[in-house]
């Protein structure tokens, strides 16, 4: 899978991109991740990108023509199909489901705002899916691009040392509930014990006993 991420702070990834899991898929060619300087395309004096906004109001905002015309460029760079998202607060909220419709595609250019926004013909002209990481604001689209590219990731075949991961993982159940409380070494600590339900070599109790903690666990956070 390929992703493209359009951004003003290319560097905020370097760490990003060269830690755990993400680096070694990407090491092995699992993962591909290309990151787009939007200054590159700027039009104006000192690669400015930004500029009031008609009619008044606060900030910046990012201008049609670098976006469009660089989302255009790196559309251009690879064949295959891509989805176009534009991180906004905005957007539709991130959630499992909506991450593994992501997974099936081979390509996602990402696109990061800053400063106020950006200029509405952006979305006129490339009608990118607009996605947000929850109700709140961001300084920018950086860290909901990374949180996209690892909750994907994660569903790409051979990318997890094990495949169930992923489909254990919460929010993956086909109802929705969050995943059971998990218990290691050693088996006690400062009084508190391991569930000797786990302990019994049972599966059927085990398997019984985790979709208990699971509804009880969903049901605490998220109510009846």
């Amino acid at each position: 899978m390929r992703f493209d991420v359009v951004t003003l702070f290319p560097e905020m990834f370097a760490g990003y991109l060269g830690e755990g899991l993400l680096s070694k898929a990407i090491s092995t060619g699992l993962i591909e991740v290309h990151l787009h300087f939007l200054r590159n395309w700027a039009t104006r004096k000192h690669q400015k990108v930004d500029d009031r906004p008609y009619g008044g109001g606060p900030g910046m905002l990012l201008q049609v023509e670098p976006v469009v015309t660089c989302v255009e460029s790196v559309l251009a760079l690879d064949a295959r199909p891509a989805d176009l998202i534009l991180l906004s607060p905005q957007g539709e909220r991130l959630r499992q489901p909506l991450v593994e419709q992501l997974a099936t595609s081979p390509r996602m250019v990402l696109i990061c705002g800053r400063y106020e926004g950006f200029d509405h013909r952006i979305i006129e002209i490339l009608k990118p899916r607009q996605i947000s990481l929850g109700d709140f604001v961001l300084n920018g689209g950086e860290v909901a691009a990374m949180a996209i590219i690892d909750a994907v990731m994660r569903l790409v075949p051979g990318t997890l040392g094990d495949e169930q991961s992923a489909r254990l993982d919460s929010f993956s159940f086909d109802d929705g509930t969050l995943e059971y409380p998990q218990y290691t070494r050693p088996r006690e600590f400062r009084g508190h014990q391991v569930p000797d339900v786990l302990l019994n070599g049972h599966h059927e109790d085990i398997e019984k006993w985790r979709a208990e903690q699971s509804r009880l666990r969903t049901k605490e956070v998220h109510g009846p």
